[in-house]
């Protein structure tokens, strides 16, 4: 259940809201008729959201902001008032309000943000899936638990205050895009549009046409004109993940951007301003590549302002097992089951594994045994063949040579690996050669923890 208290010295209009919410059956309403009480009750109860008036007796709502923020800042607050300027506005999300609101309020409108606010405060909750709240002895609550983890959500917590362009580094599956989302909806960019953008998913020719549209009859088979992701992010974000697998040319085009914040679509000659802002990420090493020519140094300073690095899920073991029970909780609610835990052997045998695939192959995992385990407990038994086949080699028990699936498996693994090393890592080339679909392909990488990279040498 949500806690969430309403602090306003207008007794009806808190009752208005009390009934707005109340139809709510997740909240849990409480209510403060002025900012010195609000503050009293935060420090007693540890409100998840607070509707806080500016203009109170007593304290007012300013002041009121600060002491909650200061007491836990995790706290969701949504400023009320009823002489909304800009300048209040921006000096109160400087304080870290979230958002705010001018009077008459409509009790839609509140509803509608309160839900947008903890859908953007889970992003940050989830970035590191592990114990997604601790709460300590005197009240305070930290998310996450791993001093890496924590680095990555004070930077995440200033990002989200500015506008620079972002560059998140990290393997596949440690959870670049949810960083950026939750940098997004966490700033003042959250009612924009999110958009994300692989950008290896596209040949060298498709990639601009889908950046920055084209014009009719731009090239063979644009039949009308299209509008790019960078105008459809209009005043939102775009996320443009494996920026080190775009060309040469298109660097110089998102420097461009970058610079000037506008564009030419393919095969137009009108310029078209663009007000986005750039998160981009990447699993490579940009560095090697700008010493090879392969990477504009430019570019790379243009993103590299305040750079995020997610460490891989090997080198923070101590958050497996928070994160096991993050992923036991989060799929009982969604298959409606009763899990209680994970028995002590199934647990042992993850904290030994090297989890190439991160985060992603460890949810896939638990997943994986959701399906399996008919007990209230996940045991051994439900674990993926191909993690049972390591521990049947620790203690010398034979391998799983007649399983179908561990064997099929496993030569996928090989196959997708030895194409790779074939076409030198080129996604575009491995599919077609292979004759394996490209949207397979990348769901393989994907599935085995794959890097397409390193086989580019």
């Amino acid at each position: 259940m949500l806690q969430v208290l309403i602090v306003d010295d207008d007794k009806d209009l808190r009752t208005t809201l009390k009934a707005a919410l109340s139809a709510n059956t997740s909240f849990v309403i409480d209510e403060a008729e002025n900012g010195e009480e609000a503050v009293r009750r935060v420090k007693s109860k540890n409100h998840d959201l607070v509707l806080l008036d500016v203009d109170m007796p007593i304290l007012n709502g300013k002041e009121a902001l600060v002491k909650i923020k200061e007491h836990n800042p995790a706290t969701i607050v949504i400023m009320l008032t009823a002489y909304a300027t800009l300048d209040d506005a921006v000096e109160t999300i400087k304080h870290g309000a979230y958002n705010y609101l001018s009077k008459p309020i409509k009790s839609v409108e509140v509803v509608d943000i309160i839900k947008k606010a903890f859908e953007a405060h889970a992003l940050v909750e989830t970035i590191a899936f592990s114990s997604p709240i601790i709460t300590l002895e005197n009240g305070q609550q930290f998310i996450g638990h791993s001093r890496e983890m924590k680095k990555v959500f004070g930077i995440i917590n200033r990002l989200a205050k500015v506008d620079t362009a972002v560059l998140v580094r990290g393997e596949s599956g440690t959870g670049k895009e949810l960083v950026a989302k939750a940098i997004h909806f966490n700033g003042h960019r959250k009612s924009g549009r999110f958009v994300a953008v692989n950008s290896s998913a596209f040949s060298e020719n498709l990639v601009e046409s889908e950046l920055f549209g084209h014009e009719k009859g731009a090239f063979t088979g644009a039949d009308s004109r299209k509008i790019g992701k960078f105008q459809y992010a209009e005043g939102g974000t775009i996320f443009l993940d494996e920026i080190g697998d775009i060309s040469p040319a298109m660097q110089v085009k998102l420097l461009r951007v970058l610079q000037e914040k506008r564009f030419t679509p393919v095969g137009s000659n009108r310029e078209i301003e663009v007000d986005v802002r750039i998160i981009a990420a990447t699993n490579r090493n940009l560095e090697e590549m700008i010493e090879q020519g392969a990477f504009r140094e430019d570019l790379y300073y243009r993103l590299n302002v305040l750079p995020i690095f997610l460490p891989p899920l090997r080198e923070r073991r101590e958050e497996i097992e928070p994160l096991v029970h993050h992923f036991i909780k989060k799929f009982n609610n969604n298959q409606n089951r009763k899990i209680t835990g994970i028995a002590k052997d199934a647990l042992n045998i993850l904290l030994r594994y090297n989890w190439q695939g991160n985060i992603r192959e460890l949810e896939n995992v638990i997943e994986h045994a959701f399906v399996l385990e008919a007990s209230d407990q996940l045991t051994v038994h439900a674990l993926p063949d191909h993690l049972l086949g390591l521990e049947s080699e620790e203690r010398g028990y034979p391998d799983n040579l007649l399983d179908f699936k561990a064997n099929k498996e496993e030569f996928e693994k090989q196959f997708i690996i030895n194409a790779l090393k074939t076409f030198k890592g080129k996604i575009n080339q491995t599919a077609e050669h292979a004759n394996i679909p490209k949207k397979t392909l990348l769901r393989k990488i994907e599935k085995y923890g794959i890097k397409a990279e390193d086989y580019r040498n």
